[in-house]
């Protein structure tokens, strides 16, 4: 689930912790980077805005916190206003436990 959504200009600041996983390129940031929140997957381009979408944690999300995206400057505000729309602003409840015999 959607916690927030917002544009970084510069690639390179949507990067946190260290990369695991994907390949090393130059200027291109692709895989998981983990941090001592979790996990981020990245797709990254230098010269690209990245647009920021960071999750709530649910067990269908589970190791992810944050997919940053690099997009073409004319596709970001569209996918934006997308995103943001689909957000869910509160912390969501957890799911029941089932019960066990």
């Amino acid at each position: 689930m959607i916690k927030d959504a917002r544009i970084e200009p510069d690639w390179w600041r949507a990067l946190r912790g260290v990369p695991e996983r994907g390949p090393r390129l130059p200027a291109r940031c692709l895989g998981e980077w983990r941090h001592p929140r979790g996990r981020d997957f990245v797709a990254l381009r230098s010269g690209y805005p990245a647009v920021l979408v960071d999750l709530w944690p649910t067990p269908s999300t589970a190791p992810l916190a944050r997919i940053a995206v690099s997009v073409p400057p004319a596709e970001a505000d569209e996918l934006l206003g997308t995103l943001r729309r689909r957000r869910v602003p509160e912390r969501p409840a957890s799911p029941p436990a089932a019960d066990l015999p």
